[in-house]
């Protein structure tokens, strides 16, 4: 097949999942890329693997600092317009293009992309990683937002701009993805979540992990904790630590969290929140993935909290590299942890989460047992060849439907 590949996505877990689908995808089809110049193109980079990589000029406008802040909900919308016009174009361009079918990544603007709406003659396949969660879900509050919340929340109801951008966007991602021919979610959680927000029929093509590259290593345990994603409230990193914090103080391990993006705000709350609860806590950011694997490896628990996460890579890496998991009984980690086989899997309740992190730390024999099974568990199930088949199919099942039509 002739494959068009969207994607304006930053670096972070679905622009690795990407570079690992298109690897493995140019083997027998050919791929041309079509992206835009604010894209992270240097993390996880696809121009090695791809016949063309086309990239079009797209910057955000500048934002205004305080006083004139509250203009910024109206610039926002400009680059939305700005967007469609641009996806309009480019949607031209691929449909000019011959190709079997078009395979559409997320916005980092918009979510679902505008060029799913403008593509009229070639099926598309729109990998929906997660909805935009700020318009569906309720964000946890953070003090550092309270003063700030109580100020925006009397201005919000003057002024139509933050209204009327929200209303803009959330119109835009629900028409852009019920555009898309084939919707594909990367978890049970996540086709029931993205069926009941845009009434689309979703399908499941599960994600992978690269065994080659997460794997055991010959390095000496420490005592610590380990878990891994942005330093976002969504994560609840939070969370782990007033978990930890309910250990025996004589006990607590340290905890290091590794995160590609840090929100000042929230690193800074996180900290201080570790300090007044006297958590060992380290804070780490752009690791190589060759130090990830070897923290993985180095760590006795992955520790893994984040809120309604949709499918989360994190314990997939971990179980890979041998390493237990204890989560959150929430979201995708469900389907990729065998509770009490490869981890341990408890209710949103620190000091419950707290038994489970020390029933493990407390027994090594059954925490080498779950570690061994976790590296089979993912051999067996979670390769990144059986992920890309799954997709495979559903490309080539999208390209058939155009090819009986014509």
């Amino acid at each position: 097949m002739r494959i068009a590949l969207f994607h304006n996505l930053p670096s972070g877990g679905a622009k690795r999942t990407l570079n690992e689908a298109t690897k493995r995808l140019t083997v027998n089809h050919q791929i041309d890329v079509y992206t835009l110049s604010c894209a992270n193109h240097k993390f996880a980079d696809l121009r090695p693997y791809v016949a063309n990589h086309r990239v079009f000029d797209f910057r955000p406008l500048p934002l205004l600092s305080s006083p004139f802040g509250r203009l910024n909900q109206a610039i926002r919308l400009i680059d939305l317009l700005r967007l469609r016009f641009l996806s309009q174009n480019i949607a031209r361009k691929v449909e000019a293009g011959n190709y079997d079918v078009m395979l559409v990544q997320p916005c980092q603007f918009e979510q679902s992309p505008s060029i799913l709406r403008y593509l009229k003659c070639l099926p598309t396949v729109y990998y929906c990683h997660e909805p935009l969660r700020s318009l569906y879900e309720v964000i946890p509050t953070r003090p550092y937002n309270d003063n700030n919340f109580t100020r925006r929340s009397v201005l919000n109801r003057i002024d139509p701009l933050p209204s009327l951008y929200y209303s803009v966007l959330k119109h835009s991602d629900q028409y852009n993805t019920r555009s898309a021919n084939t919707v594909l979610v990367n978890s049970e959680f996540m086709r029931d979540a993205v069926s009941h927000i845009y009434q689309v029929n979703a399908q499941v093509s599960y994600l992978g992990v690269e065994t080659q590259l997460f794997r055991p290593l010959l390095v000496e345990k420490h005592p610590m904790l380990l878990s891994v994603g942005s330093l976002t409230p969504l994560k609840g990193f939070d969370f782990l630590i007033k978990a930890v914090a309910k250990m025996p103080f004589e006990q607590r391990p340290p905890l290091v969290i590794v995160s590609n993006f840090q929100n000042p705000p929230e690193k800074a709350y996180l900290q201080q929140l570790a300090n007044s609860l006297e958590v060992d806590l380290k804070l780490l950011s752009n690791v190589t993935d060759e130090r990830l694997v070897e923290l993985y490896n180095q760590a006795k628990i992955t520790v893994y909290s984040p809120i309604r996460e949709p499918f989360g890579l994190v314990p997939l890496e971990s179980m890979a590299c041998g390493t237990p998991v204890v989560a959150v009984r929430e979201g995708g980690t469900q389907e990729t942890i065998l509770h009490k086989q490869t981890g341990l899997l408890v209710e949103r309740d620190p000091l419950g989460f707290a038994g489970a992190v020390q029933q493990l730390l407390s027994c090594p024999a059954l925490s080498t047992e779950y570690g061994r099974n976790s590296r089979e568990h993912v051999l067996r199930n979670w390769s990144w060849d059986q992920a890309v088949a799954t997709l495979e199919n559903h490309l080539t099942a999208s390209a058939g439907v155009l090819q009986s039509i014509q």
